[in-house]
């Protein structure tokens, strides 16, 4: 199989366009926390509710930010497209689904059977 080269600098102008616009959604969600809760011991608050949906798509959304941190970072070391876990290329192809991997598809496969396995003993 040829070995196809990622462009470092397209998948870095790509991160940056998504470190926008993850931080665009961030803001925007945020925002719309700044409210003050009227509660009614009555009738419960759904909005509590809501406003705990809210937080948890600005956790996930942070937590994608760190990701594409992470990923820039290892583009202006040198190291992007390496796996973490065992040192060999990541496919290209992976890396044009999901610029962010930091395991090749083989170590990705392997921790997840662990992680399932442990799961299932406990």
């Amino acid at each position: 199989m040829a070995h196809v080269r990622v462009n470092v600098q397209e998948i870095r102008e790509r991160l940056q366009r998504e470190r926008e616009e993850t931080l665009t959604n961030i803001a925007r969600l945020q925002e719309g926390m700044t409210y003050d809760l009227e509660t009614s011991p009555e009738e419960g608050d759904p909005d509590i509710w809501e406003r705990e949906k809210i937080a948890s798509l600005i956790r996930s959304l942070e937590n994608k930010l760190s990701e594409i941190d992470r990923a820039l970072r290892m583009t202006e070391r040198g190291d992007y497209g390496l796996c973490e876990r065992c040192g060999q290329p990541i496919d290209p192809a992976r890396l044009k689904v999901m610029p962010t991997a930091t395991l090749c598809l083989k170590c990705k496969q392997e921790l997840e059977r662990q992680a399932a396995a442990r799961a299932s003993r406990e």
